[in-house]
């Protein structure tokens, strides 16, 4: 029997909505095609723990994953919890006609747990520009995926709930979007006022600021150039709602963005080392990331 999934993998900081697509027939083996990488194959251990250890049966058959499009390399666990519902799907074990209008990511632990993702908050945006209706994501990624409007996030913590939900025994509440409002985060960034004296450097930057120009400050050690540099950001006028998700699409990619309690609404400061290279500047790696 043969059932789809829709899951999605993430490139740099944007996401492309791949079909799980999955084939149960008479046979022994198990097939996962569409350029997976070492984490995606992996994945029939942890999916078969989980499948038993949650009181479903993995099926002694010729079970065919196909991620597609298969041009595209896929990486990462987040495409266990796809894979492993499609399995039920194709034995028979659940009938969902959920999978057509909602999405689903999350790793699996042996014993059915759905454990977090990197990449959420790019793959909630996706899915909603692909039409789908929801996603079914893990209760650690939930708050960062409810920052997109009109996508219903329904969090799980385990395989099992995730099976009833798109079967449609188990009514699982929609998680409720939560962001800050930029006075709130204005409150936390420090500012000018902390700066005494400094008059014609503190012109320079407003003006920077203003039209949004590079500075270059020379001085000893100790003049102030560093702590004025951190609070060039308490100037600068809060960002837009498109500015923050692009935002915070960086901070989900390196799986930082469910430990910040909301949308950010200040723009970012960084300091890299005056001794950093070129390439650990822009990521490093084959596939350089933030």
């Amino acid at each position: 029997m043969y059932t789809r999934f829709f899951g999605a993998s993430v490139f740099g900081i944007d996401a492309t909505l791949v079909s799980v697509e999955v084939n149960v027939n008479p046979g022994l083996n198990f097939f996962l095609v569409g350029l997976p990488d070492t984490a995606v194959k992996e994945s029939q251990q942890r999916i078969k723990a989980a499948l038993m250890n949650c009181d479903f049966r993995y099926p002694g058959k010729e079970i065919t994953v196909n991620l597609a499009p298969a041009d595209i390399r896929k990486e990462g666990a987040m495409f266990d919890l796809p894979i492993a519902l499609g399995i039920l799907a194709a034995s028979e074990q659940i009938q969902s006609d959920r999978c057509n209008s909602f999405g689903a990511i999350g790793e699996l632990s042996l014993d059915g747990e759905v454990r977090p993702v990197k990449g959420v908050l790019s793959v909630a945006m996706e899915m909603k520009k692909q039409g789908l209706k929801g996603l079914v994501v893990p209760e650690e990624n939930a708050a960062e995926a409810s920052l997109v409007d009109g996508l219903d996030v329904i969090p799980v913590a385990r395989l099992d709930q995730a099976a009833q939900f798109f079967e449609g025994t188990l009514q699982l509440q929609k998680f409720p979007p939560q962001k800050k409002t930029p006075q709130e985060f204005k409150s936390h960034i420090p500012d000018f006022s902390d700066v005494k004296g400094q008059q014609n450097i503190k012109r320079a930057l407003e003006i920077a600021a203003a039209g949004g120009h590079n500075v270059l400050m020379m001085g000893p050690p100790g003049a102030g150039k560093s702590m004025l540099a951190k609070r060039l950001p308490g100037i600068l006028p809060v960002m837009t709602m498109s500015e923050s998700l692009e935002t915070m699409k960086i901070h989900s990619v390196l799986g930082r963005a469910r430990s910040s309690g909301g949308i950010s609404m200040g723009r970012p400061f960084r300091k890299p080392h005056h001794t950093i290279s070129d390439v650990a500047l822009v990521g490093g790696g084959g596939y350089p990331q933030p």
